[in-house]
């Protein structure tokens, strides 16, 4: 899947979040790394349109995630750094299918699709537990199968291993690797975006480095080490 760029640029009460941005990207895997405030979850946020651009465009397999915002944005799905904060019933099956009742599918459906996510993940022993008490990495899978069970075509994580211990990191990549979808990864976890097909790297609100992981981490090295 395409997604297209042109002069976006993001404003925020006068300051410059993003400065004009033209970029194309249609890789499987594509890692985005920076410091904190460089620039990157607003480009990230503006794929889905959590985030509108204040001049210019952005478009997601041809749809302007602005004049066609709900078809841009069913494209999509978006995993935020705490993914608890997106789960919205207490249940983890209630919370999975609550997508699918939203699409109005019948309930035969709903059940057939939340059955077959929690398997996919390897999580239908977890089907009846209460999201407040999964661990890290089981939270994690619980919220990308909760995303990917409506059927996006790109799946954008936030920091998916951040606070993570090494056997649940050494999961959600396995996970992540394994996906058919399209996948970017925002991450301070440079371990994680190695193996990846492109890394775009932003400081200061702009796109300085974009190539294959050891060029654009190291990089990204340099800036961090300023």
């Amino acid at each position: 899947m395409d997604i297209v760029f042109t002069a976006a640029t993001v404003r925020y009460a006068g300051r410059v979040a993003l400065h004009p941005l033209d970029l194309a990207l249609s890789e499987r895997r594509i890692g985005i790394v920076g410091l904190n405030g460089s620039g990157k979850t607003t480009m990230a946020r503006l794929i889905n349109g959590l985030v509108k651009p204040t001049e210019g465009t952005v478009t997601v397999d041809g749809l302007d995630t602005v004049a066609d915002e709900k078809a841009a944005r069913g494209k999509t799905g978006f995993i935020f750094q705490n993914p608890q904060h997106q789960m919205i019933l207490p249940i983890l099956a209630e919370d999975i299918a609550f997508g699918l009742k939203n699409r109005g599918l019948a309930k035969t459906e709903i059940t057939e699709r939340t059955e077959a996510i929690l398997a996919r993940f390897g999580i239908s022993h977890l089907a009846r537990r209460r999201v407040h008490e999964l661990s890290g990495g089981e939270t994690q899978l619980a919220a990308i199968a909760s995303v990917l069970v409506t059927g996006p075509d790109l799946l954008i994580l936030d920091e998916p291993t951040n606070q993570l211990d090494l056997k649940n990191r050494a999961l959600i990549e396995r996970t992540v690797a394994g996906l058919p979808e399209q996948v970017i990864v925002i991450t301070h976890d440079l371990a994680l975006i190695e193996g990846f097909d492109r890394v775009l790297v932003f400081h200061e609100g702009r796109l300085v480095a974009d190539s294959r992981p050891a060029e654009a981490i190291g990089a990204y090295r340099k800036i961090a080490a300023c």
